[in-house]
């Protein structure tokens, strides 16, 4: 197989992976995951935080450090500064709280979207039935026969 017909079979092949509807569904996925992402960032960082920064009275988990050299630092930047191995904990747990408010918010936020989901659902439409009972045999059969297949009894319509 020469080099031309080759590539030409990757470009055919490429296309038809690109323009399957999984992809482009991907795609419109991560689009609108980022927006989403940006939206509960904001609402973390602008609004969730500042209360809970007023909570626990401005503590900085981002400042808790061990230095593993042993010698003691005024704070984070200047351990930093001075090249020492750290044991950043604090960040650690800044990572994992802000994961655990991030993941809560899109939980309430998930909610609050299904429940809106339920009252655009109309509540006194009854559902349609796909079968009926037998007159005869009270066996349960497909609505519209007029048979029955356990008893053979002729149905009315």
């Amino acid at each position: 197989m020469s080099k031309k017909r080759r590539g030409k079979s990757f470009v055919t092949e490429f296309k038809k992976f690109i323009l399957r509807g999984s992809v482009i569904d991907l795609a419109v996925g991560i689009v609108i995951g980022a927006a989403f992402t940006a939206i509960v960032n904001s609402l973390v960082n602008d609004i969730i935080m500042p209360v809970i920064s007023l909570v626990t009275a401005g503590i900085s988990f981002n400042e808790w450090f061990i230095a593993l050299d042993g010698n003691t630092y005024e704070n984070l930047e200047a351990a930093t500064k001075a090249g020492a191995a750290l044991l950043s904990y604090g960040t650690f747990i800044s990572a994992v709280l802000n994961f655990l408010i991030v993941s809560f918010v899109i939980f309430i936020v998930i909610r609050f979207i299904n429940s809106v989901k339920e009252l655009g659902k109309k509540e006194d439409e009854a559902p349609t039935l796909a079968t009926k009972k037998c007159d005869f045999c009270k066996s349960e059969i497909d609505i519209s026969a007029v048979r029955c297949p356990h008893c053979t009894s002729k149905l009315e319509e």
